[in-house]
């Protein structure tokens, strides 16, 4: 079975040295890996949450997304996208606030932090308290679940944030499933490996403490940050302490067991800090030259990135669309066209009929979908250039005939006078598809009075 693996990148500052080595360089390995389905997002809507400076975050959001390009992710073998270009995302965080208990909310770190600080402070407890950061863990729910991930790689501090995704989920199953999961269960992955990077005094690297090496700053920028870091008053010739040196961790997280075993030896045989800091940045350089030139043409074409990221965010919603209307359909918010139907095939006609609901797009084209009787969507059309066009296709589909089905690796597409007409959603597996398959036909089937 394919796993999903989700993770979000809040755009709020500018890609450093130690988010490369703790999250984007293992990140991107690990979407390279066989049986693994990777969505990675800019989480711009939880940037508004921690920031309020709209240059800053449009800024953000141009250097994330190069960055993680320029490291050597691949949009054509992941799912690449912002949040904000997936409308279903805030519609099921509506959803699944619904749902969410006020004391779960009430115990989130975050939340628990910011009260803790402001009667410390002899403030009112709630003071400067947005509705955003209190609610912060359902929009990450919300992004987790609309794609049923399967992983959740984070840091310890956000493992809450995944478990309290997990207690949103259950509940929802509980009150609309009907004997249907529609939410998969996820689980915190957490990296013990992943490195964590002093900065240049010693400390966790960190915009919070100004104390970061710009990933893709220039090679005079990278060598006048590398000459800051801060070291002990030993001379050369006089023999330093490698497992105690800020300097001799930032090399060993990014050079080879040999190479970083020779620089230990020659920091102990009295190697001046001076020099350990030029071959810091030699080694350095190396790795990074490559994809600083990459960064920096992405960056001077903005508009190249702007076509990948709707790209992925076209093939994120090609799984969020149908699954939303699914979850609209569980809760109530059905068509009136839908329930007409209902009721004047009959109760037992009504168990098996398919449900055509067609709806136009922002372009002015039409399309419909084909809903199972438990809601479930079948086939989502494509575009067509107006609503008699879409009609013929769906009147065509009900008079049943033999169905010129499709298969591929992980969905199908159906096919009428040669011409694909529509497909249907992503699968796990192609068990899934195949039984989806069988739906379609059973749908599809002409009803027997």
């Amino acid at each position: 079975m394919t796993t999903r693996i989700l993770t979000g990148i809040t755009t709020t500052g500018t890609p450093h040295l130690g988010n490369y080595a703790g999250a984007i360089r293992p990140a991107v390995v690990a979407s390279r890996q066989p049986g693994v389905d990777s969505f990675y997002f800019l989480a711009d809507y939880h940037a508004l949450i921690k920031c309020d400076d709209p240059l800053r975050i449009q800024r953000s959001r141009l250097e994330i997304a190069a960055t993680w390009l320029a490291a050597g992710l691949d949009p054509e073998r992941v799912t690449f996208y912002r949040q904000s270009d997936i409308p279903e995302i805030p519609e099921l965080t509506w959803l699944l606030t619904c749902v969410s208990a006020k004391g779960l909310l009430n115990r989130a770190h975050a939340y628990k932090a910011s009260v803790d600080k402001n009667v410390e402070a002899g403030e009112d407890p709630d003071a400067g308290v947005t509705m955003g950061l209190y609610s912060y863990p359902v929009l990450m729910a919300a992004d987790i679940l609309m794609f049923n991930a399967h992983k959740i790689p984070v840091g310890r501090d956000q493992i809450q944030h995944v478990e309290m995704a997990r207690d949103i989920a259950q509940r929802f199953n509980h009150l609309f499933g009907n004997g249907k999961d529609f939410f998969a269960l996820p689980e915190a992955l957490i990296e013990e490996s992943v490195a964590t990077l002093p900065g240049l005094d010693g400390r966790k690297m960190s915009k919070s403490y100004d104390n970061t090496i710009p990933l893709f700053s220039s090679p005079k920028e990278l060598k006048d940050a590398i000459s800051r870091i801060v070291t002990d008053s030993r001379a050369p010739g006089e023999a330093k302490d490698p497992d105690n040196s800020h300097l001799f961790t930032l090399y060993q997280a990014f050079s080879t067991p040999a190479q970083s075993a020779a620089f230990r030896a020659e920091l102990l045989d009295g190697l001046g800090w001076g020099e350990a800091k030029a071959r810091l940045f030699s080694l350095l350089d190396a790795e990074l030259s490559g994809p600083r030139e990459i960064y920096q043409g992405l960056i001077a074409r903005p508009a190249d990135l702007e076509d990948i990221l709707l790209a992925g965010a076209q093939k994120a919603r090609r799984i969020a669309t149908p699954f939303l209307e699914s979850l609209r359909e569980a809760v109530g918010l059905r068509s009136f066209r839908s329930a007409v139907q209902a009721a004047d095939t009959g109760k037992k006609k009504a168990a098996k009929a398919a449900r055509f609901v067609s709806f136009r797009e922002d372009d002015g084209s039409f399309r419909f979908r084909l809903l199972a009787a438990d809601g479930e969507q079948l086939l989502l059309s494509h575009a067509f250039p107006d609503g008699k066009a879409a009609g013929a296709v769906s009147k065509q589909l009900q008079q049943g005939g033999e169905l010129d089905i499709r298969p591929e690796s992980d969905r199908f597409s159906l096919w009428l006078d040669g011409v694909c007409v529509g497909e249907s959603p992503v699968y796990a597996d192609t068990a899934a598809r195949d039984l989806a398959i069988e739906n379609l036909k059973s749908a599809l089937a002409p009803q027997q009075d």
